[in-house]
């Protein structure tokens, strides 16, 4: 089984611990993927793929720190020849057919050879990201919906702000930066090493003037460490805010975009009510906080730019100055002058690596930090749904049974107590109460959704169950996806489609099955409801819980809908609740709820309700 990463990373404190929690277990993971190899299909662990090419772009970071050091040589070679006025010595050192060995380690060898692999790299190194990537968003995902955690985190008020962000974009930044920080650290290493040896060799020895004079093997070395340390921790003084701004300024752009997309979704809400005027006030109150936000972000990284523009373009002439008495004095020849600058640059640029890096690497730790408190959040939630749960359930019973339940809300406070109540398969009953009462959370308990109370609740066993809401669900895509939801359109044939869609009054919509819509937008309340209903026809549920679900029905057609629900589905039991009257006549008993004694009532419609 996959190792549940939501818990590991929610129990890691440390950045480090953080990251490896994110990151190990897709090296681990035991899910096979399927891989055509010469048309052959073979089953391989995810877990040897991803290593596969992590190790194949590891061994590419390494080849290309070996062609630099042959660049480097081929360097010193190249202007030395220019000193000596050698042209055919320069010629042959810029493409030569002489034999392999001088094509390969001419200018022109040796750059063709390093611009493939970089390519391919760069390819691999994309592969492996995106591999990442999509396994790590299945399990974000897997976990935000199992369970009905995105409901239970809003309705907690535990939630994390913008989920859709944190699986969308902070999973995105962070398989790509991770694979880019990592290998580019792992190559900085080979380089710092490689380039070391190189530099040390070139760099002679430097007599100190105290003591009596002690000499010092490497000097460049060693200049070439202390300026690093230097640019280094400069660089983390003054950039070390930059992580918090970074946080807080994705926070505020996925807020800014999330307030744009529930416009667009209550398009029409807004502009019956002529909101234009206060959203424009909170779009730009949202913006402002951008606004604020990237000043902050402009000084620090203006700050940090000073710094690291200075530190670069010193370093480009640094060595060359600190070499040049030994090139006047006659020691070493223009080519290992120039070849000391270039080593001298490697090495620097090596350790230089967190100067270099350290924008980068405070937004990854941002990103890390995002999807961690997203996991924390979703583990915190589940204990708290877990540790507030005291409803008992089970299913062995082939009716819905409350036994001594009290309902409360998130904050303790009880709406009902003591409810007693026993729903029978075929049975139609009508929730009904006062405005607050309590009738939506109850109907929540029936329909085991409210994690809030305690007692013991049996639910129906194997039963097809079906929520009808007052604003239905219709997913974005083909009418025919929104009538088949939850199931997939190939569930159905067309004509069952279209047979549904005609019984519930919707026969201008049949041959519209194949359009794609944002069908919320579309159509009429009225038509979403009917619809609704068309979807339960062919889901044919054995329970059928229907909230304010003919609220924007007129009278005929809402005595329509429900004949046509009770003559498709005559064993369905269907639990309403409504505050029309005329709805009563379509149920055996009501559930009056009494918010001042905190009791649900048990009773037969109405006589002259159902006449």
């Amino acid at each position: 089984m996959i190792e549940d990463l939501v818990t590991r990373t929610a129990a890691a404190r440390t950045f480090l611990a953080k990251l490896w929690a994110l990151a190990r277990p897709y090296w681990f993971a035991p899910e096979k993927t399927e891989l055509r190899v010469l048309g052959l299909r073979l089953l391989v662990p995810e877990r040897w793929i991803a290593r596969g090419l992590l190790a194949l772009i590891l061994a590419m970071n390494f080849f290309l720190v070996w062609m630099s050091k042959q660049l480097n040589a081929w360097n010193a070679q190249f202007f030395n020849a220019l000193q000596e006025k050698n042209g055919p010595r320069f010629w042959e050192l810029l493409f030569s057919l002489a034999s392999f060995e001088a094509f390969f380690f001419s200018f022109t060898g040796l750059v063709v050879v390093f611009i493939v692999i970089a390519v391919y790299r760069l390819w691999l190194r994309q592969l492996l990201t995106i591999r990442w990537r999509r396994w790590i968003t299945e399990i974000y995902f897997r976990d935000w919906l199992a369970d009905r955690t995105y409901y239970r985190m809003e309705l907690l008020n535990h939630g994390t702000d913008n989920p859709e962000q944190r699986i969308e974009q902070d999973v995105a930044q962070f398989a790509s930066q991770t694979l880019m920080i990592g290998l580019g650290l792992v190559s900085e290493i080979a380089t710092l090493v490689t380039f070391t040896i190189v530099l040390w060799g070139l760099s002679g020895s430097m007599i100190l003037p105290v003591m009596g004079g002690i000499e010092v093997p490497g000097f460049m070395v060693w200049v070439a460490l202390v300026y690093a340390i230097v640019g280094s921790f400069l660089t983390w003084f003054i950039g070390r805010r930059l992580v918090r701004v970074n946080f807080m300024l994705e926070r505020y752009n996925a807020d800014f975009r999330y307030r744009m997309t529930r416009i667009r979704e209550n398009a029409e809400s807004i502009a019956l009510y002529g909101g234009e005027r206060d959203e424009r006030r909170r779009l730009s109150d949202a913006f402002a906080r951008i606004y604020e936000t990237w000043w902050d972000y402009m000084k620090l990284n203006k700050r940090l730019t000073w710094l690291t523009v200075f530190y670069n373009q010193v370093a480009n002439v640094f060595p060359i100055v600190v070499q040049a008495p030994r090139y006047f004095a006659g020691e070493i020849p223009l080519g290992v002058l120039t070849q000391t600058a270039g080593a001298f640059g490697q090495v620097q640029g090596s350790l230089s690596w967190f100067v270099d890096s350290f924008s980068q690497l405070a937004d990854w730790k941002a990103v890390v930090d995002r999807l961690t408190t997203f996991a924390e959040t979703m583990t915190r939630m589940k204990e708290a749904v877990e540790t507030e749960r005291a409803f008992t359930k089970t299913a062995a019973t082939p009716a819905l049974e409350l036994d001594r339940v009290d309902v409360a809300l998130p904050d303790g406070r009880v709406l009902l107590e003591g409810v007693d109540l026993t729903i029978r398969p075929g049975e139609a009953v009508v929730v009904q109460g006062p405005s607050g009462s309590g009738k939506t959370t109850l109907f929540r308990v029936l329909a085991g959704l409210w994690p809030f109370g305690r007692g013991r609740i049996d639910l129906p066993t194997g039963a097809r169950i079906l929520f009808l809401p007052q604003k239905p669900y219709l997913p974005i895509g083909t009418l025919a996806e929104a009538l088949a939801y939850p199931e997939s359109p190939d569930t159905y044939a067309e004509a069952q489609y279209r047979e549904a869609l005609e019984a519930c009054r919707l026969p201008h919509l049949v041959d519209r099955l194949g359009e794609q819509a944002n069908w919320s937008l579309v159509l009429s309340p009225g038509e979403q409801q009917r619809l609704a209903f068309a979807r339960a026809l062919l889901y044919r549920p054995d329970w059928l819980f229907l909230d304010e679900a003919t609220s924007a029905l007129d009278e005929a057609t809402e005595a329509h809908i429900y004949r046509l629900v009770k003559e498709r589905l005559p064993g369905a039991t269907i639990v309403s609740i409504a505050h029309k009257p005329s709805v009563l006549r379509f149920h055996e008993r009501r559930l009056r709820i009494e918010p001042a004694e905190r009791r649900v009532v048990s009773e037969p419609v109405p006589v002259p309700a159902a006449e």
